[in-house]
């Protein structure tokens, strides 16, 4: 069993954390969540179902916003959740409860089986083979045992905010936000299998407005983070929001053609999510996605590499089994160009006759899915500088606007903005322009700098696009 973190190997609280030791120690003690989901899972089998497994998710976030040295905004919210899964021969049922006490668990385990035996068989349903569960849990040092106070989070607000109004050409906030919290999860099956996992989080956002009247800009920088030393600081995020606001001032049209299109880091992983979305086992399955056939073909040049990584220490998304306790491993999705899986769980690896990838994910209300952990694209040997020096014209992107994907078809199209490249270098800033191709052809040409930094839950160095339309004036 994956043990939840024990209390007496908690370190002392600092002068910014929220609580004493005692009240951290109840906190991260999941012995409670273990034991309901533990009956729940025996009641269910006493009630009639053949096989069971039940979650049970634990959630605690505190955040505040700011605005114009003000507090707007200041929330608490904590609570814990269960989940309880049957399945009667080919039949399936869900039930979910924030209502934990008295002889709640033997009624919702009589429901869900009730449930079951008038639900629709399904032939793929099932719980994972025992033989694919979790037996080592790493440590991935994904609790941060400091919890800042309320305080804490309101300093880092105002500093931030007051760093992205001291830039030049900024003339008002649209405000701070500092958050933190804690989440984790309790998944117990029938087949004996028990893990959990408590995963803590910070962030810190900033919005800066530049300019006058019609002609205001804005724009934003965050940092998030499992622990609060990895966060940036507060001033660096405030002073790159107001930069980034006040470059985007007076921006020009550009005429309708086709030019080499570079995505900066912040929305380069974008395309990362398109591919992914593809390739989720339950699009395949159903039929409804572009990549459905190209399972094993070369999708991208012979020197890209997207990876998923579930164990990257201290990862935004990392956990040590998925939602149906089977193990997860770090996997090239993408290798030399090369399209090598599909994201699986078990219903939908039985679905398409393949074997479960790891990667359900659930909620306490929901049956398990596939999805993606920690991705990245693996960084070329070039400098973003290099990477646009011998584009006479082109445009660098720093903003997507709306999700006009077509995930069965692989048609591209979104709202941009960002810089026009004029003979290698950045020069006015760029709105109201869409560009436009298809996922194939971006795959196929794409191209990544060497800026790779682990920032978000899908990260991408900065990447170039050859001839995407760009439709402007």
């Amino acid at each position: 069993m994956n043990s939840s973190p024990n209390a007496a190997s908690l370190a002392s609280p600092s002068p910014n954390s929220a609580a004493s030791s005692s009240s951290v120690s109840d906190l991260l003690d999941q012995s409670a969540l273990t034991d309901i989901a533990q009956r729940l899972v025996e009641a269910a089998k006493k009630a009639g179902a053949d096989a069971a497994d039940a979650v049970a998710v634990r959630g605690v976030s505190q955040g505040v916003e700011i605005r114009d040295g003000r507090v707007e905004e200041s929330e608490r919210s904590e609570g814990d959740d269960v989940g309880l899964r049957v399945l009667v021969g080919k039949r399936q049922a869900v039930v979910s409860t924030n209502d934990i006490s008295g002889d709640n668990v033997a009624t919702l385990a009589a429901r869900a089986v009730a449930m079951a035996k008038v639900a629709p068989e399904d032939a793929f349903v099932g719980l994972a083979d025992p033989a694919l569960l979790a037996k080592d849990f790493p440590n991935l040092d994904l609790l941060d045992r400091d919890v800042p106070s309320l305080a804490e989070l309101e300093r880092r607000a105002h500093e931030a905010e007051e760093a992205g109004l001291a830039v030049k050409g900024v003339t008002k906030s649209s405000g701070a936000s500092a958050s933190s919290g804690i989440g984790g999860m309790v998944l117990v099956t029938s087949t004996g299998f028990h893990g959990a996992y408590l995963r803590s989080s910070q962030g810190l956002s900033m919005t800066a407005i530049a300019g006058e009247g019609t002609g205001m800009e804005r724009d934003y920088d965050f940092t998030s983070a499992i622990h609060g030393s990895d966060l940036a600081a507060p001033h660096e995020i405030g002073r790159s929001a107001g930069e980034r606001a006040v470059a985007r001032v007076n921006p020009r049209k550009v005429a309708t053609c086709k030019a080499p299109v570079v995505f900066d880091p912040r929305v380069a992983g974008s395309l990362i999510g398109h591919l992914i979305g593809a390739a989720n086992g339950a699009s395949v399955a159903r039929k409804t996605s572009f990549l459905k056939d190209k399972l094993g073909q070369q999708l991208f040049d012979g020197g890209i590499r997207i990876i998923d990584d579930p164990l990257r220490v201290r990862g935004l998304r990392s956990q040590t089994f998925d939602a149906e306790g089977v193990t997860v491993k770090r996997r090239a999705i993408v290798d030399e160009g090369v399209l090598t899986t599909w994201l699986l769980d078990c219903a939908t690896a039985r679905e398409l006759g393949m074997a479960t990838t790891g990667h359900a994910h659930r909620g306490v209300s929901s049956s398990p899915s596939p999805g993606a952990y920690n991705l990245h694209l693996e960084p070329g040997d070039v400098t973003p500088e290099e990477l646009i020096s011998d584009i006479k014209e082109g445009f660098y992107i720093t903003d997507l606007i709306g999700s006009g994907v077509n995930g069965v078809t692989g048609d591209y199209s979104r709202g941009a903005s960002g810089f026009w490249i004029e003979n290698g270098k950045l020069t006015y800033a760029v709105s109201e322009v869409t560009i436009a191709g298809h996922l194939f052809d971006i795959f196929k040409s794409m191209r990544p700098a060497n800026d790779l930094v682990f920032k978000y839950g899908v990260n991408s160095p900065t990447v170039r696009i050859e001839g995407l339309t760009i439709a402007g004036r």
